[in-house]
């Protein structure tokens, strides 16, 4: 008779499921307690089972998930990934996905980022609030978006920048012209204050949700 032990010698396709056996107590954790999700040690290898989902991996249809909310500049479709918040846009936004207006991303107002991000545009728009405290993801944008992103941020209430001092402070002085087209690219309008990027004689320029309401989130935060 052949035994289990001699099929899975025979066996030459294997996995290793990177689930660990208590990593939702969050706590570190030794070799000898990692296990994969058929509950065997971790440096036994498993027969490859069609069709198996790891049961720590979430299903697709849980994230990202969006919500809208209404602002004294007109609804924002805000959208929540298992990262963090991954977008905010206006309506008839450049940029913004189709995705919103299609089955792929589902309303969850009740999801809880959503409800903090609510909350705090509502309090930025009545004054309440010059900084957000939100768990963001950016990786949508290519590594160059993310460091212009990253950068937009540094950029306090109030105040303002040119393209060309963006561009200096990520280390790309000649690049002005491609800081404008990941800062038009942002995802994250308000949140990742885009509209505090200005010409470099203090000029509005393009604003991918429109002059309009660029020069009233400005005028909202002192600045013009």
């Amino acid at each position: 008779m052949r035994t289990l032990a001699s099929a899975n010698e025979k066996q030459k396709s294997y996995f290793r499921c990177p689930a660990l056996a208590s990593h939702e107590l969050n706590r570190p954790i030794g070799p000898h307690q990692l296990f994969n999700c058929c509950g065997a040690p971790y440096d036994q290898p498993v027969p490859i089972a069609p069709m198996r989902r790891c049961a720590t991996q979430k299903p697709m249809s849980e994230f990202p998930v969006q919500s809208q909310c209404a602002t004294p500049l007109g609804p924002v479709r805000l959208l929540a990934s298992a990262k963090g918040l991954a977008g905010l846009w206006f309506d008839g936004q450049k940029h913004r996905p189709s995705q919103l207006d299609g089955p792929l991303w589902p309303h969850q107002d009740d999801h809880p980022l959503l409800k903090d991000a609510r909350q705090q545009l509502s309090e930025y728009f009545a004054g309440q609030r010059r900084r957000f405290d939100l768990p963001l993801d950016l990786d949508a944008g290519t590594a160059f978006e993310q460091s212009v992103w990253l950068a937009l941020l540094d950029i306090a209430h109030g105040q303002h920048q040119s393209y060309g001092e963006l561009a200096g402070r990520i280390g790309r002085p000649s690049a002005a012209r491609a800081v404008g087209a990941a800062v038009g690219r942002n995802r994250l309008s308000i949140i990742v204050p885009c509209h505090r990027v200005l010409g470099r004689d203090g000029r509005l320029t393009g604003y991918a949700g429109g002059l309009d309401r660029k020069r009233a989130l400005l005028q909202l935060e002192g600045v013009a």
